[in-house]
């Protein structure tokens, strides 16, 4: 009865989940969004719908494969739309935009540490006053991604190979290998070694992994499966070629308003990560925090140990000029995020006062970049 009751559901979703890709697709390819504001706006509200309608179709096939696999697949998802992004504004735009990968991505870690976590920390906190967690999955997190954010951001801007804040061709290969080594030595602990780290108990009842895979796979038929993957793969293309349409007129945009160009990275970094930041705030209001820490802190690690290691691979191959390290004031308040974060969760405890602080720290960075 329950897996009817979240079949139905799903179901509800098909009708914009699947028209609003497909008219964004005839948007742009219709011709129309060559120097015309309205459709333009049009395309941007599209680019959301469909950003939140591909996420929408992970997460029933996530559904299918079930947990912790869920979580991955969203992070995954939302990483790949990130990379294509970067990747083809990068191939096509040169030097003009060498850092827009790291723009990019460090203000997506940026806002999931500060925005995600703390509103999540914050609004559960409010709900039940103190909300808890496994310490051993966020630790696991945590090393993953310090570890990563220090050889993609930090190094580059300290290394003597190259002038400036750049990688050399064997630093760029072995930023790569250590990025993918600890990412797949999180990913093995996440889904096989200690996956019970990162299991969300439901109704307070402990439940056999085999049968609750077992139960989820039969709640999605293979007609629903396979409509899902298909209009996900849809999705994500038509994102990836919006973004890239719509991302000239709002450089533009900001830069007549006298604004940092870095502002471009943050406004692309929010619009990929609203709909994860939605789904890990709804499951903070359910007393699922675990589950929403696993979406926030998966897709950190995803977002800077995928992104940043491929933007790099496809430099090397393409010949085309990125920058890596990141400034001391973003180093402060990166290291001021990563440690707040820190002491929020090691005890397995929190409540809405971590998340204030977060959130602070969230407003500190945006007002920082709009005013450097």
């Amino acid at each position: 009865m329950k897996g009817k009751k979240k079949l139905s559901t799903i179901r509800k979703f098909y009708e914009w989940t699947i028209s609003l890709p497909l008219i964004a697709v005839l948007l742009y390819f219709s011709g129309y969004l060559d120097n015309n504001i309205f459709f333009q706006i049009f395309a941007g509200l599209l680019l959301v719908f469909c950003v939140m309608s591909a996420v929408h179709h992970s997460e029933i096939v996530a559904h299918r494969v079930g947990e912790p696999y869920g979580t991955i697949i969203l992070a995954v998802s939302i990483t790949i739309i990130e990379v294509s992004i970067i990747v083809s504004l990068m191939i096509t735009g040169g030097e003009k935009y060498a850092s827009f990968a790291r723009d990019t991505v460090y203000s997506a870690v940026m806002l999931i540490l500060n925005g995600i976590v703390g509103l999540s920390l914050f609004i559960g906190g409010r709900k039940f006053h103190t909300q808890t967690f496994s310490p051993h999955s966020v630790k696991i997190s945590l090393v993953s991604l310090i570890s990563i954010i220090a050889f993609t951001m930090i190094l580059p801007s300290y290394t003597k190979g190259e002038p400036g804040p750049y990688y050399t061709e064997s630093q760029i290969i072995f930023e790569f290998i250590a990025c993918i080594a600890i990412y797949s030595a999180f990913i093995a602990a996440q889904t096989v070694r200690h996956r019970e780290y990162f299991i969300t108990t439901e109704d307070n009842t402990t439940t056999n992994a085999a049968n609750t895979t077992h139960s989820t796979n039969h709640s999605i038929s293979n007609t629903s499966f396979i409509i899902s993957i298909v209009f996900l793969l849809i999705s994500l293309t038509i994102v990836v070629l919006l973004a890239k349409q719509l991302s000239h007129p709002l450089e533009t945009l900001i830069v007549n308003y006298g604004l940092p160009k870095s502002l471009v990275g943050v406004i692309i970094a929010a619009v990929i990560l609203l709909p994860e930041g939605i789904a890990a705030v709804n499951a903070a209001r359910k007393n699922k925090l675990q589950t929403s820490l696993n979406l926030a802190l998966g897709s950190a690690i995803a977002s800077i140990g995928l992104t940043i290691p491929i933007v790099s691979l496809a430099s090397y191959i393409y010949d085309f000029p990125v920058i890596l390290g990141i400034d001391t004031i973003s180093i402060i308040l990166l290291v001021i995020s990563i440690f707040t974060v820190m002491l929020s969760l090691i005890g397995g405890r929190s409540n809405s006062v971590y998340g204030v602080v977060l959130l602070v720290n969230l407003m500190a960075y945006i007002f920082l970049t709009i005013n450097p």
